[in-house]
């Protein structure tokens, strides 16, 4: 089979499973794949989108395949092009995503050899096998996977592609796999809390709901909606009530919080992990069990969700007088945007402090409201954020698409917003909180008093950058506002994608987490 008869038949894989969007980095190598897809794209079959990075490729497919639920393909040349690949297919791989990386390759026989572009690419990725034809690419909607395609010359033909009886196939957003495994079914008594991690899904809410129990919702579960606890994780260190846990339940990824992490590490405590290893954070030890599913024979009684849902209520009131306090801090600024996002919305939240500040101070939603919050959680990196979420954005029908993050996390990934004159973009606001460094390590051990001497150059990591210049080298809009005028900036939605830089301090926020968790223990004290 030719290099374009191989290209050709990939594209009729792709178009006939159903996929709907195709990311393109150019290359030699590549070169008759690159014109199966622009074929495609012309003829209507799919979408697809070019960039030049491929690290932002592959962070852009993400986006893509995780909000529509569907595999997207990101294809690019021989070489170092394909382990600029690494970053977001291990992401893909720990969050369980479908991305389908498809490396153009030398012939095998030139490896080992001088030859141009050429290196051991099968295995690249590891954990992750490779395939080698078409024929033996197996596509799954939630699962990431390697074609790689060795292709020899003449890489193209001047032959024109009959696309005659190749039609789109519909689909809708295929759910998440259910978790191998038994379902469990559980009785009423122990004092128990449902725990939603990352891309829970709405089986928490239902299963909190029906047994009557506290529901403990990352931002980016799925289930922070209803009667989930805003404050949850200041809840955790409240040791009257936490220590009182018997039993959790938990979906997803939880990786958000060191309070969970210690939950789930407990010896005391029954776990049931709907889902196995692979999603739990911690070794499972003897009290841990691993589920497909749970199901609750009747609702406990009210007293155990009341005890919780007052002490939320106390919390709560204490997060409130905080940001009242501090109105140019990265939680009020969280907040602010989390208000802003109307139903229907899209959120993308960096996967350092943003994503912490989101999850103290965001307020439930309504249930059916459609918001969605997504990050990075797999392996909870800033790399490709930015391409993640206008991927993201391109992947939605969304009423306004948001996004969320540190000026470190926007300057990693910068070049996500290097888009081609012919290429979609998205009606896309990014808000960064630049407080010119990493402010979460400012809240850890590393933070403390005892490091100050080192803490600026080896983990405060200042840049100094202008934000501003670097938006306008990508003629992408750009404005500063101070937190006090961030709601007026968001309260219209751009054409295109802009960015909003909000400036705060830093020096004063580890001082701002004690008097959170100070605040909270005053509030819980009677409780």
């Amino acid at each position: 089979m030719s290099a374009s008869q191989t290209a050709r038949a990939l594209v009729r894989a792709l178009v006939e499973h159903g996929v709907t969007d195709a990311v393109l980095s150019p290359g030699s190598r590549s070169a008759p794949v690159a014109l199966a897809l622009h074929a495609a794209d012309a003829a209507g079959l799919l979408r697809l989108h070019v960039r030049v990075d491929e690290r932002e490729a592959g962070f852009l497919a993400l986006g893509l395949a995780k909000v529509s639920r569907r595999t997207v393909p990101v294809v690019t040349t021989s070489g170092t092009a394909v382990a600029n690949l690494h970053p977001a297919m291990l992401e893909a791989m720990h969050a369980g995503v479908g991305v389908v990386a498809v490396t153009a390759d030398r012939p095998a026989r030139l490896r080992g050899t001088g030859a141009n572009q050429t290196t051991t690419q099968p295995g690249i990725f590891p954990g992750l096998g490779t395939v080698h034809d078409v024929a033996s690419l197996a596509l799954v909607d939630d699962a990431p996977a390697h074609l790689n395609l060795e292709l020899d010359e003449p890489l193209v033909d001047s032959e024109a592609w009959d696309l005659e009886g190749l039609r789109a196939v519909p689909t809708d957003r295929t759910p998440r796999s259910a978790p191998a495994g038994p379902t469990v079914r559980l009785v009423p008594g122990p004092r128990t809390v449902v725990l939603a991690g990352d891309d829970a899904g709405p089986r928490a809410r239902i299963l909190a709901r029906e047994a009557g129990w506290p529901l403990l919702a990352e931002p980016t579960s799925g289930s922070r909606t209803g009667g989930a606890l805003s404050t949850y994780r200041l809840l955790l260190g409240h040791e009257p009530l936490a220590g009182r846990i018997e039993r959790v339940v938990s979906f997803g990824h939880p990786t958000l919080s060191r309070p969970v992490t210690r939950l789930l590490a407990r010896t005391d405590v029954d776990v049931v992990h709907v889902g196995d290893q692979r999603t739990f954070p911690v070794p499972a030890g003897p009290r841990v069990s691993f589920a497909g599913g749970v199901e609750v024979d009747a609702a406990d009684g009210p007293g155990w969700l009341a005890a919780w849902t007052d002490a939320d209520a106390l919390a709560r009131g204490a997060v409130d007088s905080v940001v009242a306090d501090h109105p140019d801090s990265g939680l009020a600024v969280a907040r602010t945007v989390a208000e802003a996002l109307p139903q229907g919305g899209l959120l993308v939240v960096g996967a350092s402090q943003p994503v912490r500040d989101l999850d103290v101070v965001a307020t439930p939603w309504g249930v059916g409201e459609r918001r969605l919050v997504v990050a990075n959680r797999g392996l909870a990196g800033i790399d490709g954020t930015l391409s993640t979420a206008i991927g993201a954005a391109l992947a939605r029908d969304s009423s306004r698409a948001l996004a969320l993050v540190g000026d470190l996390t926007f300057l990693h990934g910068s070049n996500g917003l290097l888009v081609g004159p012919d290429e979609a973009r998205p009606d896309l606001t990014i808000v960064v909180v630049n407080d010119d460094g990493g402010a979460i390590f400012a809240t850890l051990e590393q933070g403390g008093p005892e490091h100050a001497d080192a803490f600026e150059r080896v983990f405060g990591t200042p840049t100094g950058a202008d934000l501003g210049a670097l938006c306008a080298g990508y003629r992408v809009p750009h404005r500063r506002v101070a937190p006090s005028g961030l709601a007026a900036a968001l309260a219209t939605s751009p054409s295109g994608i802009e960015v909003v830089e909000v400036v705060l301090r830093r020096d004063d926020r580890r001082a701002l987490d004690v008097a959170l968790r100070a605040a909270a223990t005053d509030a819980l004290a009677g409780s």
